[in-house]
C-alpha cells in the first residue's frame, strides 16, 4: 500500500490572523461605504427620490449573510453600529432593504489583481423550503421541498468566484456554461469541467471564445470521422483516452495529464460557501434570491482576499 503522506499548512501564522479578521465589522463596514450611503439625485425621474444607494443596500446584504442576521435584527445591527461609531447617518429600514435587493444587479467585483488564464465551473443545489434531513429521514417528508441550482465559475489561482448564476432546479449545468464563457474576460485560456459539461453547445462556446476545454468525454462517448471544428477537441479526448487503454486507469492517466483535477477547486468553493452560509435560500423570489446570493459570494470573496491556507504534501 503507497501511502499518500501528510498536508501541512505552512502559512498558519497569516492564515490563523485572517480568520480572525473575518469577524472584525470594519471589514464589512469601511468608511468607502459610508461615503456612498445616499443615493445620487437623478434628474427628470417620477416618484419619491432614493434615500440610499445601491451600495449602501447591498452592504447591508453582505453584513447579513456574514453575521447570519434576519432582516429585522439587521436594522438593529446597523443602527448600533451607527451608534458606537459616533456617526449620524440614518439607517435603511428592513422593508426597504428587502424590497430594494430585487432590483440589485450588481456584478462581483474583482478583488485580486492576478490575470485570470483558468476557469473551473461545477453547481450545487441550495434548499429554499422543506423539512431538515433529520426529519424526512426518521419520518418522511410531508411538504414539497424546494430547491435552486447555484452554478459557479472560479478562478484556481486566487480561489475568487468570478460568476455566479441562480437557477431552477431543472436547468441543466451545460446551459449555463456558454453565459460563462461569453461574459468570461480574453484572457482565459482554459475552462475546466466534468461530463455534464460534455455537449456541443460548450464546446461551441470555448471555439468562440478561443479557450481550450478540459472536460473528459463521458464512457459512452463515440468516436465521430465528419465533425465541426468545435468538435474537433472532444475528438482529440477520446482518441487520447483511447490511446492509453480505453478503461478507467486510462480515464485517469488522462485526467492527470491534462491537469484536470484542478476542477475539484470548484468543488472546494462550493464546501466553504454551504460551510460558512449554510445551504439554504432565505427569499423566497427569485429577485431577492440571487441579490442574497451574490452577496455571499461577494463576501466569501473577501474572506479568500483577507487569507487562504497555504500548504504541500509531506513524505510519508
Amino acid at each position: 500500500m503507497i501511502s499518500k503522506g501528510k498536508y501541512r499548512i505552512q502559512n498558519w501564522k497569516d492564515y490563523n490572523r485572517s480568520l480572525i479578521q473575518r469577524g472584525r465589522i470594519t471589514v464589512w463596514f469601511s468608511e468607502d461605504v459610508l461615503k456612498k450611503w445616499f443615493a445620487a439625485k437623478k434628474e427628470g425621474k417620477r416618484g419619491h427620490p432614493e434615500i440610499y444607494s445601491n451600495d449602501a443596500i447591498f452592504t447591508a446584504l453582505v453584513i447579513r449573510s456574514v453575521f447570519h442576521l434576519p432582516l429585522r435584527a439587521l436594522q438593529g445591527f446597523l443602527m448600533s453600529l451607527l451608534v458606537i461609531m459616533n456617526i449620524a447617518l440614518p439607517v435603511p429600514s428592513y422593508t426597504q432593504i428587502c424590497r430594494r435587493s430585487k432590483a440589485l444587479g450588481q456584478k462581483l467585483k474583482k478583488l485580486s489583481k492576478k490575470r485570470i488564464t483558468d476557469l473551473v465551473v461545477d453547481s450545487t443545489g441550495l434548499k429554499v423550503y422543506g423539512e431538515g434531513e433529520w426529519k424526512v429521514r426518521q419520518h418522511g417528508h410531508s411538504k414539497r421541498r424546494t430547491w435552486k441550482k447555484l452554478h459557479l465559475a472560479v478562478c484556481p489561482d486566487s480561489k475568487e468566484i468570478i460568476f455566479e448564476v441562480l437557477t431552477e432546479n431543472s436547468v441543466a449545468d451545460c446551459e449555463i456554461y456558454p453565459e460563462f464563457l461569453k461574459a468570461a474576460p480574453k484572457s482565459v485560456e482554459r475552462t475546466y469541467g466534468d461530463g455534464a459539461y460534455d455537449t456541443e453547445s460548450c464546446y461551441l462556446a470555448n471555439a468562440n471564445h478561443g479557450a481550450e476545454p478540459i472536460i473528459p468525454p463521458q464512457k459512452n462517448a463515440v468516436f465521430h470521422q465528419k465533425v465541426p471544428p468545435h468538435l474537433v477537441p472532444r475528438n482529440n479526448s477520446y482518441l487520447e483516452i483511447l490511446g492509453f487503454g480505453g478503461d478507467d486507469l486510462a480515464r485517469k492517466l488522462w485526467k492527470k495529464l491534462k491537469g484536470y483535477h484542478r476542477r475539484s477547486l470548484a468543488e472546494t468553493s462550493i464546501f466553504r460557501f454551504k460551510q460558512l452560509f449554510g445551504n439554504n435560500i432565505r427569499g423566497r423570489r427569485i429577485e431577492t434570491q440571487r441579490a442574497e446570493i451574490r452577496a455571499k459570494c461577494q463576501a466569501l470573496n473577501i474572506m479568500t482576499e483577507l487569507g487562504m491556507p497555504k500548504g504541500e504534501w509531506l513524505a510519508a
